[in-house]
């Protein structure tokens, strides 16, 4: 049996032949770098200070798709000035089939954006680089302990999984 393409990607897997995890599109949602007090940042003389947030969201498109979203936003202060701030939103639409609940939940908690972080990673560094300062590089993320400090907190809270969200309507 051979594999049909589709415009680039792996036409989806029969549910009967078994279950599957596929990478449909990887993509950029959203950019946005802002240094508002450049040039002069370019000259302060203190030691810069980084907040890094980090969010993910899921929706789910069809029966079997499910798009994730990597934010992150990175903010430089110098002093009380605020040196930058890079936002990106990297996206992945991506394909579960015949896979139980709680497994398309770890999936898509896990290995979904464990996929997508090289992408922001490497994009939020080009910002900050092509902004006129120095590299970052954002350290690896354990999306695993993260996932299961949400599960946590969710089982706290009575919430259901990220897979039980319903397919989000025409905008």
């Amino acid at each position: 049996m051979s594999d049909e393409t589709t415009n680039g990607a792996v036409a989806p897997v029969d549910a009967a032949t078994g279950p599957s995890f596929t990478v449909e599109k990887i993509y950029v949602k959203d950019v946005s770098f802002e240094s508002p007090n450049a040039p002069a940042v370019f000259n302060e003389a203190v030691q810069p200070e980084l907040q890094l947030n980090l969010n993910q969201r899921v929706q789910r498109l069809g029966e079997n798709a499910f798009e994730v979203v990597l934010a992150v936003t990175l903010t430089c202060k110098a002093g009380d000035k605020t040196a930058y701030v890079a936002e990106v939103q990297q996206a992945g639409v991506f394909g579960l089939i015949g896979l139980e609940p709680q497994a398309i939940d770890v999936l898509l908690g896990t290995q979904c954006p464990n996929i997508l972080f090289p992408y922001v990673r490497s994009l939020v560094s080009e910002l900050i680089q092509a902004g006129g300062f120095p590299p970052f590089f954002l350290q690896p993320i354990n999306f695993e302990g993260l996932y299961a400090e949400t599960l946590r907190q969710r089982q706290e809270q009575g919430e259901t999984s990220l897979a039980d969200s319903e397919p989000a309507g025409n905008a």
